[in-house]
């Protein structure tokens, strides 16, 4: 969430971030106008509350007549204690409700519109023409058909659509992925984290993921517990309530674990293969910093993600993307787009974001500096989502016979195989 005195003393700039967004800029005076009431209210029962004390040792010394209009008084004011009370409680439950429905403040540079409306940053790799090479390229199910590594019929048939084994060299493919990606965060820094899958409400809720993006969220009703779709929700709320000194920042974490994905509003949207799944896998990182070191954090975060699809040998684009596209948590997020040779464009697979303080804030996660508390920065950047990874490796190094050669970062934990071959029918 935001700072409400920000909102008190700026307004406009509130608005113009719920613009950017395509949000609903009236929440803006709807909470301004509540916080005005639950600030009222809270001076309106500390006045009553003082009155009724000071009455109080006033009736201990009263007789006779004045005792009796004391004791009188003293009941209305109980009475009106208890409505300023009552209203106080009810006008800052309203402020809380309105105020997690904001999302959070949009970076002044981010472009503003809708999907289509990013800024390309930087493009890099080269991509193959397979025309020249003499061949035709094969889409990444038919390619983890040959090799034996992806198997979408049965993982239909066992959990629906959009589910599917990886087999063979599949599932080695994704293990290599996995502790590849793993060794390059620990290298930076990162402490390796295997994180639940499984979250109670105000995990969720507390990282930004009930609000907009509700409706992509699986919850267990009879446990009311909710299965995430990134390690950023349990990473993010690993600390919470939590006071951490300035002197152990930055906190930077490497996530594995499963994520889910309801994929609503994907009807038809890439249907074949595995690029949109409703189960994946994904080394997520995340860091804690002092808010004022947030902007330098997300290029170390971007810099991470493009050393790693550069050591995959995938061509990629980086891009900025735009205010409405953002989610609610992210205040900036720049996604790593990889070149699919038989889509003949670049898609998403990586993504980091600067959410400033809008999780800490609402995780209730502060930093203890110079004895003085305040909210912290936290940051997400995905390094490698594992199906759309092996999407993009199978597609851009893809040979005519069908095999597929192993980028050399992988190849150690493939035990040394520097090409994975059509298995025999």
């Amino acid at each position: 969430m935001i700072d409400l005195r920000l909102l008190r003393e700026d307004p406009d700039r509130v608005r113009a971030s719920q613009r950017a967004r395509g949000e609903d800029v009236a929440l803006v005076d709807s909470l301004l106008s509540a916080d005005e009431r639950r600030r009222s209210s809270g001076v309106r029962f500390d006045e009553l509350r003082a009155e009724q004390k000071g009455l109080g040792k006033l009736i201990g010394k009263a007789t006779g007549d004045e005792k009796s209009e004391l004791l009188k008084r003293a009941g209305q004011l109980a009475a009106d204690v208890k409505a300023a009370d009552a209203e106080r409680d009810k006008a800052d439950a309203e402020t809380q409700e309105l105020l997690q429905r904001l999302g959070n403040l949009v970076h002044p540079d981010v472009p503003v519109g809708g999907e289509e409306d990013f800024v390309t940053l930087e493009t890099h790799g080269t991509h193959r023409d397979f025309a020249a090479e003499g061949f035709e390229p094969r889409d990444h199910l038919e390619l983890g058909q040959l090799l034996g590594a992806i198997d979408v019929e049965r993982g239909a048939k066992v959990s629906g659509s959009r589910f599917y084994f990886l087999t063979g060299v599949g599932a080695l493919l994704e293990l290599a992925l996995v502790n590849a990606a793993i060794a390059q965060a620990s290298a930076a820094g990162f402490t390796p984290m295997l994180t639940p899958a499984l979250v109670r409400p105000q995990s969720m809720a507390g990282t930004g993921f009930l609000g907009q993006a509700a409706q992509d969220v699986y919850h267990l009703d009879k446990d009311d517990l909710y299965l995430v779709g990134t390690s950023e929700v349990p990473l993010a709320a690993y600390h919470m309530d939590e006071i951490i000194d300035a002197e152990r920042l930055p906190l930077r974490y490497a996530g594995f674990s499963p994520c889910f994905r309801r994929e609503a509003g994907s009807h038809g949207k890439d249907t074949r293969g595995i690029f949109r799944v409703h189960q994946f896998d994904k080394v997520e990182m995340f860091s804690y910093v002092l808010p004022e070191d947030s902007q330098a954090e997300h290029q170390r975060l971007l810099e991470w993600e493009k050393q790693w699809l550069t050591s995959l040998e995938l061509p990629f684009r980086v891009i900025d993307v735009a205010s409405a596209d953002l989610g609610s948590s992210a205040s900036r997020k720049y996604d790593c787009e990889a070149w699919i040779p038989t889509q003949g464009k670049y898609r998403e697979l990586t993504s980091t974001s600067d959410c400033t303080e809008f999780q800490s804030r609402r995780l209730s996660i502060r930093v203890r500096e110079d004895k003085k508390v305040r909210p912290l920065a936290t940051l997400n950047g995905t390094l490698c989502a594992v199906p759309r990874t092996i999407v993009a490796i199978l597609e851009n190094h893809q040979q005519a016979d069908g095999s597929v050669r192993v980028p050399e970062v992988l190849r150690p934990y493939l035990g040394g195989r520097e090409v994975l071959e059509p298995v025999a029918k």
